[in-house]
């Protein structure tokens, strides 16, 4: 198990409109979380501002966008990341483009996207693919693992075989996340969801958590209620 601080198990997505909702959101939640993402909707909102301010007041940042492009394309948008204060950077692609982020990764951590949480078994169907989402998931985290990525993205459901079958060397990062239920709700576009307490059981380091937080009337509310589940997932009960 990874000593990791209860104020940065959750990492509280950022996915608002501008810089100002998020500075807001931040200004809520820091006092229980310490670890935040931002994803393509805010960067596009203000690039690296939001990221260094964050950095400035010693947030760990997650900056998710997922590069994918020709590998030399993402070899230099990775490399920008270096020396930002960044502490994990998200990438999705096939193993020459997986080599050319680890290339440049610096001091940030890689974690490769496996199989985004928004898509279900007809999904993976109608894109002609025949495996099992369990399957695609740990081939990929196996192969990113190999080709030096410190960790990936996979729901809760595929966490138990990516981490007995790839040890805990792999930094396991989760999103999906819903407190206290684990059916996908049709009016939500994740459909591979789990509870933090599952997650956490599951040998899963790190939750990504957005909407349950930040559309929430009492956000501190529902990140304790969340950090009581880490606890006790971790422990067990």
């Amino acid at each position: 198990m990874k000593e990791i601080p209860l104020n940065e198990r959750i990492i509280l997505a950022l996915d608002v409109e501008s810089i100002e909702q998020a500075k807001d959101l931040v200004k809520k939640t820091e006092s229980h979380i310490n670890f935040y993402k931002v994803g393509l909707q805010l960067f596009m909102a203000g690039c690296f501002e939001i990221v260094d301010w964050l950095a400035a007041r010693d947030h760990k940042v997650m900056v998710d966008l997922k590069f994918f492009d020709i590998p030399e394309t993402v070899k230099l948008a990775v490399a920008q990341l270096n020396n930002r204060g960044v502490t994990f950077a998200t990438i999705h692609g096939n193993d020459p483009i997986v080599r050319a982020a680890v290339a440049a990764k610096g001091d940030l951590a890689l974690l490769a996207v496996t199989v985004l949480t928004s898509f279900g078994q007809e999904d993976m169907q109608a894109m002609g693919m025949t495996k099992s989402i369990e399957e695609l998931v740990y081939f990929r985290a196996k192969r990113a693992l190999e080709l030096g990525c410190d960790g990936v993205v996979s729901s809760g459901l595929e966490a138990p075989r990516l981490r007995m079958d790839l040890g805990d060397k792999l930094l396991l990062v989760t999103p999906g996340i819903r407190p206290g239920a684990n059916t996908y709700d049709k009016k939500d576009d994740q459909q591979r969801v789990a509870t933090a307490r599952q997650a956490m059981a599951s040998g899963v380091d790190y939750l990504v958590v957005g909407r349950p937080i930040s559309k929430a009337e009492d956000p501190i509310g529902v990140i304790s209620t969340l950090q009581e589940e880490i606890r006790k997932g971790l422990a067990g009960e």
